[in-house]
């Protein structure tokens, strides 16, 4: 049991420590952005059950791999909050509420949009190029796939969740979140499964290039000279065997 806490305490303990004087401070104030992504969420849940809104909140968050680059790309910050249909939306607000609330104070708000819309682009991406290759290519997709819309919330949950493991060393953590994955497109050979493991292999890009810009100054950064002092005197041993004279006293 004792070696059980102390598994705990180094694997989740920084995570722990980072997010819990902020939220005994601030309670609720701490998490703004994710307090509104969860009410975005749960609003456009909402609207796109009814008859007159289905099509609106697909016309404006809906990314197909069919649609036109550019139509997909001005889609893409709505479409994070847009939930799948076919999946209960409560599980989807307590990810974004525990995912995004975690991310929001350990690495603030820019950062955690940042990696989100990176770990849903890279989703969004895939299944466009997949398509392009056809099933019958290695990493292909089948033609239907064009027609599915895409994770939506789940892929930047997934993407959030291994960063923050990769951050702050819960590397058990963020290991099993990437096996979970990998599982998930073994026993069921769906666009979301494959979409999240498009949005993990996009933020471990992410955390290689922010290890690389870490270590590449300290490989870079050149030795500070000196500035030359005097030269020699000629009373000296160097001004001596250059052949000055002496001085005279």
């Amino acid at each position: 049991m004792r070696t059980l806490a102390r598994w705990a305490r180094a694997e989740w303990g920084p995570v722990y420590d980072a997010v819990r004087e902020p939220l005994l401070r601030r309670r609720l104030r701490a998490i703004p952005m994710t307090l509104t992504a969860v009410c975005l969420t749960a609003l456009l849940q909402y609207v796109q059950n009814q008859p007159w809104g289905h099509g609106l909140v697909h016309r404006a968050g809906a990314v197909r791999a069919e649609d036109p680059l550019w139509l997909s790309l001005l889609r893409t910050p709505l479409s994070l909050f847009v939930p799948a249909l076919d999946l209960p939306v409560y599980g989807a607000l307590a990810q974004i509420l525990f995912v995004f609330g975690v991310a929001e104070i350990c690495l603030g708000r820019r950062r955690t949009l940042a990696v989100a819309y990176v770990a849903t682009l890279a989703g969004t991406l895939y299944a466009r190029v997949g398509v392009a290759l056809g099933p019958e290519r290695l990493l292909g997709l089948p033609r239907s796939d064009a027609h599915v819309v895409d994770t939506g919330p789940s892929a930047a949950v997934v993407g959030l969740a291994v960063y923050l493991g990769w951050r702050y060393g819960a590397y058990v953590t963020a290991g099993a979140v990437s096996a979970a994955m990998a599982v998930e497109v073994a026993l069921k050979e769906n666009l979301a499964g494959t979409e999240h493991v498009a949005a993990l292999t996009g933020v471990a890009l992410v955390c290689a290039l922010s290890t690389a810009r870490r270590r590449w100054p300290c490989a870079r950064r050149r030795v500070p000279q000196s500035p030359p002092g005097p030269g020699p005197g000629p009373g000296s041993r160097a001004g001596r065997a250059s052949g000055l004279p002496p001085i005279q006293s």
